[in-house]
């Protein structure tokens, strides 16, 4: 059964930190393993490659071109799509690109009155290299929200890391990868894959970035290259916070609750609700469903050992605890979703009302799904073009404004002990 709290109880604030340390521990317990593996790869490049395909993914890979998927098989996939499946593929497309598109910077100058100019040169990264999940589940969507971001930075090169078990593509994926122009796709999973996009190995280029979501492993390798690449977060087991009130469906929250539990048994599923009534209604609907789904036996081990239903005193502390939480998905589905709005500091993504699943946001609603998790809302933002690109300062100085900005300069400089710094400022004075 699920677990219930209640903010009252005496042994609340002990059982609240666990919850809140849920994500420390898991990476933490795997750490050791994940550094083994990413070390394996680092000295023995494609050899390492090769035996943890034959290890953890179950067939038996020979060279490089074994573990190499063509743009044309990736084409083939997608001709042979129905036409139902290839326009909701589009319509995800379409949305998801005009939403990144608003978020684009450009570079900018400014031109002060001496002759200074200063500004910001933004440029994409050479090459991304994108985790795709391909393990209990193949997901064309996350290939879609990681890539489209990419292609609106402008990345010229874009690669991509996906589990095959058994040496089984899935076909929507390759068909995503086809709509999205990828020339590159490899099928190496795990930390192996991480670590492969991050040290380069024989026939295969580094990146420069690596981003897109994974399980535990995923997301400890991601944490311990980060250095050699940029990373775009710490993306672990899906999770969602539902806040509601008595006026709350609980068969929809009981629903959106399942829709994390379903992708990994570490996946976290936590309702806040004011309403102990709600919270019954909830459960009850919660073993209603559970029967009728496909990966019933994820659902439920997900729900009862990583899920767990918070009754507070009102909605203020509903509230507060959710901005501890800071999750990954954040649905509000009291009777007035708006006021709690700007009460709400740290969510991944945050949906409004109950007409906004989660599922909407995975999918086709525009904004990106791959978010940060274990809390990581306090500090990342969304997978957006943003960590495609990176930027530069601009500095260039006239004689005017050296004159009337050096001494000031070679001051400070001065200050701090650096006398060549101070020199070189005031040898333009000099002259």
């Amino acid at each position: 059964m699920i677990r219930i709290f209640n903010t009252a109880d005496l042994d609340f604030e002990e059982q609240f930190k666990i919850l809140l340390n849920r994500g420390k521990l898991d990476i933490r317990n795997v750490t050791q393993k994940v550094q083994g593996l990413l070390d394996e790869v680092s000295e023995n490049g494609l050899k390492a490659i090769l035996e943890h395909i034959r290890k953890f993914d179950g067939w038996n890979p020979q060279t490089i071109q074994d573990i190499q998927i063509s743009p044309k098989i990736s084409q083939q996939a997608y001709e042979n799509l129905d036409k139902a499946t290839k326009q909701a593929l589009h319509t995800a497309y379409d949305r998801i690109y005009a939403f990144h598109l608003k978020q684009k910077s450009k570079t900018w100058l400014d031109f002060e009155e001496n002759g200074t100019i200063l500004g910001q040169k933004i440029t994409p990264m050479d090459r991304a290299g994108l985790y795709i999940p391909g393990g209990k589940a193949a997901y064309p969507s996350s290939l879609l929200m990681n890539a489209i971001p990419a292609i609106v930075a402008g990345v010229k090169e874009i690669v991509i890391s996906t589990p095959t078990p058994h040496n089984q593509p899935n076909e929507l994926l390759l068909a995503a990868a086809h709509l999205c122009k990828i020339q590159e796709i490899y099928k190496v999973g795990g930390a192996s894959g991480i670590a492969m996009m991050a040290y380069g190995i024989e026939g295969i280029k580094k990146v420069d970035v690596i981003t897109g979501p994974g399980n535990i492993f995923v997301a400890t390798a991601k944490k311990l290259v980060f250095g050699e690449v940029s990373i775009d977060m710490i993306a672990g087991p899906s999770e969602i916070g539902i806040i509601a009130d008595a006026f709350s469906n609980p068969s929809y929250i009981a629903h959106d609750l399942l829709s994390q539990a379903e992708h990994d048994e570490m996946a976290s599923s936590i309702l806040l609700t004011t309403s102990h009534k709600i919270a019954q209604e909830t459960i009850h609907y919660l073993y209603a469903i559970l029967p009728k789904l496909g990966r019933e036996k994820i659902a439920k081990a997900s729900i009862e050992n990583r899920g767990v239903i918070i009754v507070a005193k009102d909605l203020k502390e509903c509230i507060a605890l959710s901005n501890t939480f800071a999750f990954e998905h954040l649905e509000i589905l009291t009777q007035n979703p708006l006021e709690i709005l700007p009460q709400i500091k740290h969510a991944g993504a945050i949906f409004l009302g109950e007409n906004t699943p989660e599922p909407i946001g995975d999918y086709l609603a525009g904004p990106n799904h791959t978010l940060p998790t274990g809390g990581g809302a306090r500090f990342f933002s969304p997978l957006g073009v943003e960590h495609f690109m990176k930027k530069s300062s601009i500095i260039s100085f006239s004689k005017q404004a050296m004159m009337e900005l050096g001494k000031e300069c070679a001051i400070l400089a001065h200050i701090e002990g650096l006398d060549a710094h101070k020199e070189a400022v005031l040898a333009r004075i000099k002259e």
